[in-house]
């Protein structure tokens, strides 16, 4: 079945996980929260250098979203999962709400049409 990864991470909070950040640090923690833009929150963390040499315990941790590569959470957290609804994607539509091409008539190159010329 289809899964969302913000609902599967959402179901791992109070489980340990490992966090990759693009710039080559792990944090190792039991996680705490998650919000809409995968910032992640981690209590009792071990965060380990780039190089593997360094470590440090951090009682807690916030990770901004746009900074991790990956995620590595228990397999068990997986069969946890709660079952998506389909009927919630049926009205949601195929893509976002805004954006494409308005119908306002605005826009174009000039010239509207009020005697210019």
């Amino acid at each position: 079945f289809a899964m969302l990864p913000l609902t599967l991470i959402r179901t791992a909070v109070g489980h340990p996980m490992l966090v990759e950040l693009k710039n080559g640090e792990t944090y190792n923690g039991h996680l705490a929260g998650c919000d809409n833009w995968m910032n992640i929150q981690l209590k009792d963390a071990i965060c380990t250098s780039k190089d593997g040499d360094r470590f440090w315990r951090i009682p807690e941790v916030l990770v901004r979203g746009n900074n991790i590569k990956y995620l590595r959470i228990p397999d068990d957290v997986i069969d946890l999962v709660p079952a998506e609804d389909p009927s919630i994607q049926q009205h949601q539509g195929g893509r976002g709400g805004r954006g494409g091409r308005g119908g306002d008539g605005r826009g174009g190159r000039g010239g509207g049409g009020r005697g210019e010329g």
